[in-house]
């Protein structure tokens, strides 16, 4: 019976670490801001009043809806070629035998190796100023107009944001696809095959359909993902999100109202409102593939 009891407190104390570090870092924070959103702070004095007024301004704060379009666009711009280039490479690789494919999954995984911030530091290198790398090529190479003022562009930032992200994050979402299929029972390609299906209708008709819930799985960690971009573009801008808050994100948003403003419970219920954000896009992807798996199933 006593060892039976040690055994029990034994376990309990190798998942405790977990729990603590998860409810001093994730839960209580998470609290913590629920109490700061009703209230207003500046981080020095102690939270004063209580009520909805920090909702209330998020409901009309017309910045707050512009940076919100800003990341859904710059996330849809990235994440739509990030999928169509993960589905081509994954089909390319997996039923074509390439010579050195392990160095070119390696390859096409290394850029997500690299943190965000040491990415936006490098391109802002690259375009930023009259004397950066790529100003100097297409002026030694008599380009007419340079050296140009890349990041006075609004299109031209918010799209180079957009292609850092798909930069990153598609060699990943290509192994992340390849190992779903893998997954997949050979039998089913090869009873496919005596039934003379091609390799595109293979794709099509049989693989896609099984690795349904590895394309809903990348779906919905690409909606939280993208919807805390922040790294990218405060290295790209002034942190402001310039020029005229094109790339101005809603994390972006929330670090500067609380960090820079010091209104931290403003901050918060902006926090609280990008987390519902996250998860009503986040349901709706799941709704939208479960309802096409079932599609598929009848």
């Amino acid at each position: 019976m006593n060892t039976h009891k040690t055994k029990t407190w034994a376990g309990y104390v190798f998942i405790s670490p977990f729990f603590i570090i998860f409810l001093i870092f994730i839960f209580y924070p998470a609290l913590y801001t629920l109490f700061l959103s009703f209230k207003k702070w500046d981080g020095l004095t102690s939270p004063a009043g209580f009520g909805s007024f920090n909702f209330r301004r998020l409901i009309f704060d017309k910045v707050f809806y512009l940076s919100l379009g800003n990341t859904f666009r710059i996330w849809v711009c990235n994440f739509i070629p990030q999928m169509l280039s993960a589905l081509l490479l994954s089909f390319f690789f997996t039923f074509n035998k390439v010579k050195g494919m392990k160095f070119l999954r390696a390859a096409y995984y290394l850029p997500n190796l690299i943190t965000a911030t040491s990415v936006g530091l490098l391109f802002n290198l690259l375009f930023n100023g009259k004397k950066s790398a790529v100003n100097q090529i297409l002026a030694s190479l008599g380009i007419s107009g340079a050296p140009f003022s890349f990041f006075n562009s609004e299109l031209f930032t918010s799209s180079l944001v957009s292609y850092i992200q798909w930069w990153m994050w598609f060699g990943y979402t290509t192994v992340i696809i390849m190992a779903g299929i893998t997954s997949i029972d050979a039998a089913v390609y090869e009873a496919a095959r005596v039934d003379g299906a091609t390799k595109m209708q293979t794709y099509l008709h049989i693989t896609m359909p099984l690795i349904r819930p590895t394309l809903l799985y990348m779906t919905i960690t690409s909606i939280i993902g993208g919807m805390q971009l922040f790294d990218v573009p405060v290295t790209l801008s002034n942190g402001m999100g310039d020029p005229r808050k094109a790339v101005l994100t809603t994390p972006m948003y929330l670090y500067n109202q609380g960090f820079a403003s010091h209104n931290y419970g403003y901050a918060s219920a902006l926090s609280i409102g990008l987390f519902l954000i996250i998860a009503l896009l986040s349901f709706l992807a799941f709704r939208a593939m479960r309802h096409k798996e079932n599609v598929y199933a009848n």
